[in-house]
């Protein structure tokens, strides 16, 4: 209460009984007292202190924004210090700090506290720094292991480092991630896309960009340098589908080996090649890991035992399947102007020429479904079984 305010509030009860001016005088006073010994403005009732924007402006960049934008308080414990002054004592606990500060003022003690605020970050950042390598191939092996493993599949994984190994190691080796330019960048992968690797220069401009990324997040650089790198994009070939006469020709030359019903399980179920050696039998479905994993999750795709694998699967309660680059020889040596994948394009191509329901068809190879579909839809097994049922026909006439 002001001194101006004190003297209108007098002014208006001078004509009141005295008793009751003595209550209005003595409240007056008691308010007056109890003022001066909690004139602190900017403390909450809960006992926390709030910071002015001026003084948030004082303090450094990992706190500014925590103070500005999200509330943040510290809190204050004040106690009697001698007969007729007070202590203040703030504590800061959050987000790993700890820090404390004490003052005979509140605005001292309020000062102190901000000081302490860059000592603390000052400490943190240098442990942070000392924890994250700033050379290329450090970062680059600290970027596998913490996040990229994290969020592909066991395969993609392994393919990514070693290009890694064969193109970016030897191309950057030690060089400090600050100093990689983008001319850098951009004589690798117009070297390989000179030498007919178009496909790996597309590799490895995003293996580039999520390290490079990874590093700006980390403040280790403050621009990622494949923004300027133009790359030249490459369709991906996933092998065309094999005629009815090719597929037979294929199981007939593997029969009575293992490589028949490896090929089998692949031209009847749509596997990608590194998902063969996930395959299982679970009751009237093939079960296998989706190589295309999402957020780092491994997830699982079901495919049914269709009229065309069954026949292979008498007394089969395991699957087996050798070291994919076998596979890939033998499927060569039968069908040289096709790839392995072509199975996987035949089976897709198989489900729709019988007439197999698309959502059933994306379920079978691991896609998404697409839109809210894949939020929201559930399909049973009833219905997986029903429409696999469908991949039915023959090789008669050919």
């Amino acid at each position: 209460m002001t001194f101006q305010q004190i003297q209108k509030l007098l002014s208006l009860t001078q004509y009141a009984p005295e008793e009751e001016q003595n209550e209005i005088a003595n409240l007056i006073a008691k308010t007056a007292a109890f003022q001066a010994d909690n004139s602190d403005s900017h403390l909450e009732p809960d006992g926390s202190v709030r910071f002015t924007q001026k003084e948030i402006s004082k303090m450094p960049k990992t706190f500014k924004k925590e103070f500005r934008t999200d509330g943040c308080t510290a809190h204050v414990r004040k106690r009697r210090s001698g007969k007729h002054n007070w202590n203040y004592e703030i504590r800061y606990r959050r987000n790993g700090y700890d820090i404390q500060v004490s003052a005979n003022s509140l605005d001292e003690a309020k000062r102190k506290f901000i000081d302490r605020l860059s000592v603390a970050e000052k400490a943190v950042n240098k442990a942070s720094d000392a924890a994250i390598p700033s050379t290329f191939t450090d970062f680059a092996d600290y970027f596998f292991e913490n996040f990229y493993k994290r969020k592909v599949a066991a395969s993609a994984l392994r393919v990514a480092l070693n290009q890694f190994k064969n193109h970016l190691q030897p191309c950057f080796g030690n060089m400090q991630l600050k100093k990689i330019t983008p001319k850098n960048c951009q004589i690798l992968l117009d070297k390989l896309e000179a030498d007919g690797k178009g496909k790996t220069a597309e590799d490895l401009f995003t293996i580039l960009n999520l390290i490079f990324k990874a590093a700006v997040k980390h403040g280790l650089i403050p621009n990622n340098p494949m923004d300027m790198v133009f790359h030249q994009k490459h369709e991906r070939e996933h092998g065309k589908a094999l005629t009815k006469a090719e597929e037979r020709l294929l199981l007939e030359k593997t029969a009575d080996t293992p490589y028949q019903l490896m090929f089998a399980i692949a031209l009847y179920t749509g596997l990608r090649p590194n998902e063969y050696k996930t395959a299982r039998i679970e009751d009237n479905f093939i079960v296998a890991n989706n190589s295309k994993r999402k957020n780092g999750k491994t997830e699982l795709k079901k495919i049914p035992v269709t009229p065309m694998l069954k026949p292979y699967l008498e007394d089969i309660t395991e699957l087996y399947f050798t070291r994919l680059e076998q596979i890939r020889n033998k499927f060569n040596k039968i069908l040289p102007g096709h790839r392995l994948y072509g199975l996987r394009t035949t089976f897709y191509t198989r489900c729709m020429e019988c007439g197999v329901a698309e959502a059933a068809i994306k379920k079978f190879v691991g896609h998404n479904l697409g839109g809210l579909a894949d939020t929201y839809a559930d399909l049973s097994d009833e219905f997986l079984l029903t429409e696999g049922r469908k991949l039915d026909y023959t090789y008669d006439n050919i």
